[in-house]
């Protein structure tokens, strides 16, 4: 057990200072980087297909596309017009590391990215512990999942920043509640932002492109990320 333990610190120390690197290249060119995690089925490609049918003619978006065995994702975002999507197999990893991140931005033009989003393997557990120099962690749940995500794994909510509830159409047809999740969120992580959207319809995801460009606007002018 001892052993295990030293390993796994030797790994995540590695991890951090790789981080660490990748943290300060995206501070040096100005470039908003969220790290995008849920469990498998929640809606995080599809939030993203629709962020870039929206989004690309305003902003420069690159995505890296995390996934344990094919490149579906990353040719789901290509097709919906993603310019600058590039897909990581991990080839069974339940998450996405710094050193995996940082291979694909060696041969990212930095200088032409404004936004990149992180899409983490589905998991709710495993990438909680893995920095990947982002500025913060969005964590997705749905409606279609239980309203104690937060408190089943209150690691993801304790580090992240902001909160989107998908798939707010299908309310109603479970017992899923909007109040329930959300007061569960906040007593695991008081600051957490959220957004309550549908990517289905449209409804709600106003808020969230307004909310991603005040951050690449902050960012540009050198404030503080909220």
């Amino acid at each position: 057990m001892t052993n295990r333990v030293k390993v796994e610190e030797k790994v995540l120390s590695e991890n951090d200072r790789l981080a660490s690197e990748l943290r300060r290249q995206f501070r040096e060119h100005k470039i908003v980087v969220l790290n995008l995690v849920s469990s498998p089925g929640s809606g995080k490609t599809t939030l993203l297909e629709n962020t870039l049918r929206a989004l690309n003619a305003e902003l420069k978006i690159a995505i890296i596309a995390g996934d344990v065995q094919t490149e579906n994702d990353a040719n789901r975002l290509s097709a919906a017009g993603g310019r600058m999507v590039h897909p990581i197999v991990t080839g069974g990893k339940c998450h996405l590391d710094a050193k995996m991140v940082s291979d694909v931005t060696a041969r990212l033009d930095l200088d032409d990215v404004e936004l990149l989003f992180i899409e983490n393997v589905g998991n709710l557990v495993c990438p909680s512990s893995y920095d990947l120099g982002e500025d913060m962690k969005v964590v997705l749940v749905s409606t279609t999942e239980g309203d104690d995500k937060p408190m089943k794994y209150p690691g993801m909510f304790r580090r992240s920043s902001a909160l989107v509830i998908n798939k707010t159409d299908l309310l109603g047809t479970s017992e899923f509640s909007l109040d329930r999740v959300k007061e569960n969120a906040l007593n695991i992580n008081g600051a957490l932002k959220s957004f309550e959207v549908s990517c289905r319809s449209g409804n709600g995801l106003e808020n969230w492109y307004v909310w991603l460009k005040e951050l690449v606007r902050a960012k540009r002018d050198g404030e503080r990320l909220t």
